[in-house]
């Protein structure tokens, strides 16, 4: 029977019957405002639902419970949902997104929201009782039709899976054949031509959702995922190098709350062209509003960092390290070409001991924050999470007052309740501070930078640390032109982008001093370009920048923020291009993996009028000597087209400004 059009809020849904088995189950339908996708909702001793495109059927979700309850549906009712968002710091100033809702009501105190997008479908459970609520666990299966393509990353550690920094290249695979290894979000499955992510947004006070692959195909051949969810911490301890904290022994639940609350969204993003992927805005969207105010102290900007070329600082007079003489020097740096940051990284105190509030001897601290403030640059100063928490206010209070821009938190490599509630409880108590932070070792974002604007960056992917420590078998280029059709929907990335010191695939070599980056110095270059990275790093030494100021000049001119964003073309694991607007200039950036590609693209998206045009482009001999790169000053109109060349494991960056 076909259901009501969705013209009404909150209108009572019409049921129908139909056969599942020996019994009968009610089924409610919804669609996406478009249309094209439908979801079935039932209930048959526990609830499921299916998810067609355009009449196929490509994901069901055959049992979803929390706390593995049977609830019985009591109410159902359908509205619309429309919402327009303001966005600082995201990959656009503002957008609009609408679904159509339903709205169960179950027995026990429990309901569930399930909305449909034009790009995917969110649900989530929530509680009415006003009382303690302690969640058992939480059931989630995800059947996929066939033996379906997936991208997936897998936990770095065997023992302890759900411990871990969340950093992994993904292993592409038919379901049949993945590992069995946990898997951490966001994870994409491939049905025909349409591909499936699995995220979440608004976790709040809740463990993060990880899957498992079940290996053989399940009956009526399917591949199927299922949730799996580090338990409440029952005891900590500490590691001695970093006075990092570690879950020692868990308890038998999963969650405990108290009164009302909502649980976190369960998002399938739906993509049917590649290009749509990176500009998924769902998780941003269901993620809760500000929660703290004002924004207009937040800057975004560029950093001058350390830690990544090992202080390895050339022709200066003094012993570079860390001390007070090498900070002065990155703040001049970072005065002349422009970066709004500093980050001073692990050193500055004793880390071993865990020591934050006393900076080393070697570190004037106050004398570095009195010198960039007078050169309007930001000190963000590196700490591990627990150890912030363990000081939280104190140390807001003195390094706030001393005139710090922030804190880099780093090593949560956790995302069970606690470990959570931690990360919310530090983003607050910054915010009331006006401090900014830079979330590290932390799982892929969920929206709380929505709610919490003073985040800026976040990790969570396998950024350029990992060429400090690399095989040569790792592919660097197809892992940069994979990750942000995937961990990109889920929000910013602090990749660290910036090397100056470019490798072929033939000649790259590992060295940790002195690290080199896989593929050419523009692939480096569009980084700037193709990350949503609102806070980011130019990661290699100031003395390397000073020897190629043309360059150097290049990156630091472009924008952090954006007003609008574009992938005009793409195809995960091959190459993407990037087109991003602030204000009346363009930006465009290119990556491509291993392989050398010409591509052509349209200019369309230009306004009236003609545009200075400079191009940062692989040079001739980009092949061999992966640092050889070329600017090029042309003049070009919307109704242009351009080719470009792009040399094995290559980029490029174009910067468009109105004439």
């Amino acid at each position: 029977m076909q259901k009501s059009k969705l013209y009404f809020c909150f209108i009572q849904m019409l049921i129908v019957w139909s056969g599942m088995g020996e019994c009968f189950a009610a089924n409610y339908t919804v669609k996406s405002p478009n249309g094209r996708i439908v979801v079935n909702l039932g209930e048959n001793s526990q609830l499921f639902f299916s998810v067609k495109m355009d009449g196929r059927t490509i994901v069901e979700v055959p049992t979803l419970s929390l706390d593995a309850k049977t609830y019985g549906i009591s109410s159902v009712q359908q509205s619309t949902v429309k919402d327009d968002i303001e966005a600082p710091l995201y990959r656009q100033k503002s957008f609009t997104v609408r679904a159509n809702q339903l709205d169960v009501k179950l027995h026990y105190g429990f309901g569930l929201q399930l909305r449909v997008y034009n790009d995917g479908v969110a649900y989530r459970f929530y509680t009415t009782n006003r009382g303690t609520t302690v969640i058992n666990g939480e059931v989630a299966t995800f059947q996929f039709p066939g033996d379906a393509k997936a991208w997936l990353a897998y936990s770095t550690n065997d023992q302890q899976p759900y411990a871990m920094a969340f950093q992994n290249v993904y292993h592409e695979t038919k379901l049949s054949e993945a590992r069995n290894k946990m898997i951490f979000l966001p994870a994409t499955i491939e049905v025909d031509d349409v591909k499936v992510t699995i995220l979440e947004s608004d976790l709040r006070s809740y463990p993060g959702m990880f899957l498992k692959a079940e290996g053989a195909l399940s009956a009526g051949n399917r591949g199927m995922l299922t949730a799996r969810f580090a338990h409440y911490p029952k005891e900590m301890d500490y590691y001695k190098w970093r006075g990092m904290s570690y879950v020692k022994k868990s308890e038998f639940f999963i969650a405990k709350s108290e009164g009302v609350r909502t649980y976190p969204w369960r998002v399938l993003a739906i993509s049917t062209r590649d290009a749509d992927m990176p500009v998924n805005n769902l998780v941003y969207a269901l993620a809760e509003p500000n929660k703290i105010g004002d924004t207009s102290w937040i800057k975004p900007g560029k950093a001058a960092w350390d830690w990544w070329h090992d202080w390895n600082l050339r022709g200066v007079p003094f012993v570079a390290g860390i001390n007070t003489d090498t900070y002065l020097y990155y703040i001049d740096f970072a005065a002349r070409y422009g970066l709004e940051y500093i980050v001073i990284d692990e050193g500055w105190y004793n880390s071993e001991k865990g020591d934050l509030m006393n900076p080393i001897p070697e570190m004037d601290l106050r004398r570095i924050i009195r010198y960039a403030r007078q050169k309007g640059i930001g000190v963000v100063l590196w700490t591990v999470f627990n150890v912030l928490d363990e000081h939280l206010r104190e140390a807001c209070i003195k390094y706030g007052t001393m005139g710090i821009a922030g804190f880099k938190v780093d090593f949560l490599d956790r995302n069970d309740q606690t470990a959570v509630e931690m990360a919310e409880r530090i983003a607050a108590q910054c915010a009331k501070y006006h401090l900014i932070l830079d979330y590290h070792g932390f799982y892929a974002p969920t929206g709380m930078s929505r709610t919490y604007p003073n985040i800026v960056n976040y990790e969570g992917v396998f950024g350029m640390e990992e060429c400090r420590w690399a095989q040569k078998t790792t592919d660097m280029p197809r892992y940069d032109v994979t990750f942000p059709f995937i961990r990109m929907m889920a929000g910013q990335v602090d990749f660290t982008p910036g090397a100056m010191r470019n490798g072929t695939r033939d000649n790259w070599v590992e060295c940790y001093q002195n690290p080199v980056s896989m593929g050419t110095r523009c692939h480096q270059a569009a980084c700037y370009v193709v990350h949503d990275s609102p806070f980011t790093m130019l990661c290699d030494a100031p003395t390397s920048y000073e020897r190629e100021p043309e360059f150097t000049q290049m990156i630091a001119q472009i924008p952090t923020v954006w007003d609008e964003t574009r992938v005009l073309k793409g195809k995960i694991g091959e190459y993407i291009i990037t087109a991003r607007r602030k204000g009346d200039v363009w930006y465009v950036g290119g990556q491509t993996d291993w392989i050398s590609r010409a591509v052509t693209m349209s200019l369309s998206f230009l306004g009236n009028g003609s545009y200075k045009t400079t191009l940062l482009v692989d040079g001739i001999n980009a092949n061999h000597n992966a640092e050889d790169f070329r600017i090029v000053q042309e003049m070009h109109k919307s109704s242009d087209f351009l080719t470009i060349k792009m040399a094995s494991g290559g980029g490029f960056v174009i910067r468009l400004q109105k004439e």
